[in-house]
């Protein structure tokens, strides 16, 4: 068992950075991918050298041919990158984090609103131009109100314990209609450059990714996925019913409630630059679920490489399927994530609310 853990955390990992080169190379300016490890090679050779006075004994690899391969790899592809990886493993592992506290397995942030509703926050930001907190107010306001959606789609869809899965679709149906009737209110108010950035935003997009986004970004990704990592084996008590978590000694309203702190932080920051990207929380998990099983321990982990590899995929697709286009994000997982589910629903609603 734990060489198939080790093994399916492993190839994950792989396949995340073979994704990560392939991403970093394809575009309208190729670049192989030798220049772009000996691009990384140089730069933390001299990282090195400027710190610790010490070169790699190593050859560092070829450069960039092209004049501008290099800027082209630190200012725009890699940047863009890391902020996929941040932002599919916080929606990923978000996901995996509701359905564990809901007993749903329906629950995703984009499905229940979520999403939209921290996207409420961040929309306000924008189209008021306010900088309270710097490069982190967007991510803050995203926090906030998705705090406050998650709390009362957390109120609406519980009653004796549970979530039905009826319930649960109905309260997501209520909830992203109030938010996205917010979010065009904002979008009629804002002025043209800012109505221009909330319409592509609002399905998603990684176009624009800075080191400045992937900075504000990083800490709520490593504080939420660190406390998310933390509950996995409360959460799998808690999967034994409240009043069986109760006797092991789990606080379940408390447990719950710092579980939708968690979502919130989560789902906030990758909201705040990168827009509505949906599905990724509930395909990964359930996908990492069917191989792994229901322990948390793995399947948190497991989900966040899942989410990432995901979004980096989405997002290649996105800006070379059409030539001299950048397509949404949101509308690739969408194309693969609502077939998904809808199989997922009639599977649930079949097994009246089983993982099966």
């Amino acid at each position: 068992m734990r060489l198939r853990k080790a093994g399916l955390v492993g190839g994950l990992v792989v396949v995340l950075l073979v994704m990560a080169v392939v991403a970093a190379g394809v575009g309208q300016l190729p670049i192989p991918a030798s220049e772009i490890l000996g691009s990384v090679m140089h730069r933390l050779d001299r990282g090195l050298e400027g710190l610790l006075h010490v070169r790699l004994p190593l050859d560092v690899g070829p450069m960039p041919r092209h004049p501008q391969g290099d800027n082209a790899l630190w200012k725009v592809r890699f940047p863009r990158v890391t902020l996929a990886v941040l932002v599919g493993a916080s929606l990923a592992a978000a996901g995996a984090l509701m359905q564990g506290i809901f007993g749903n397995p329906l629950a995703e942030p984009s499905v229940v609103g979520v999403s939209s509703g921290a996207a409420v926050g961040a929309s306000l930001v924008i189209v008021t131009g306010a900088t309270f907190l710097g490069n982190w107010t967007i991510a803050a306001a995203a926090f906030v109100t998705g705090l406050i959606t998650t709390l009362l789609v957390h109120a609406l869809s519980r009653a004796g314990g549970k979530t039905e899965v009826v319930t649960l679709v109905l309260t997501g149906i209520a909830v992203n209609a109030l938010t996205f009737t917010l979010i065009s209110f904002a979008t009629f108010i804002a002025n043209t450059s800012a109505r221009e950035q909330l319409v592509f935003w609002q399905l998603g997009s990684l176009n624009g990714a800075t080191w400045q986004a992937v900075a504000a970004v990083l800490p709520f990704t490593i504080v939420g996925l660190a406390a998310a990592f933390a509950l996995s084996h409360k959460l799998d008590l808690l999967s034994l019913g409240d009043r069986s978590a109760a006797h092991l000694g789990v606080d379940v309203e408390r447990l719950r409630l710092f579980a939708i702190v968690v979502v919130a932080l989560l789902v906030g920051a990758s909201v705040a630059f990168s827009g509505i990207i949906g599905f990724v929380g509930l395909v990964v998990p359930h996908l990492i679920r069917m191989i792994a099983g229901p322990g948390h321990r793995l399947l948190l982990p497991a989900s966040a490489l899942g989410g990432a590899v995901l979004v980096i995929t989405a997002d290649l697709i996105a800006r070379t399927l059409i030539r001299n286009a950048d397509l949404p994000i949101g509308m690739i997982t969408s194309l693969v994530g609502a077939p998904f589910f809808f199989w997922l629903l009639r599977r649930t609603r079949t097994r009246q609310g089983g993982w099966g």
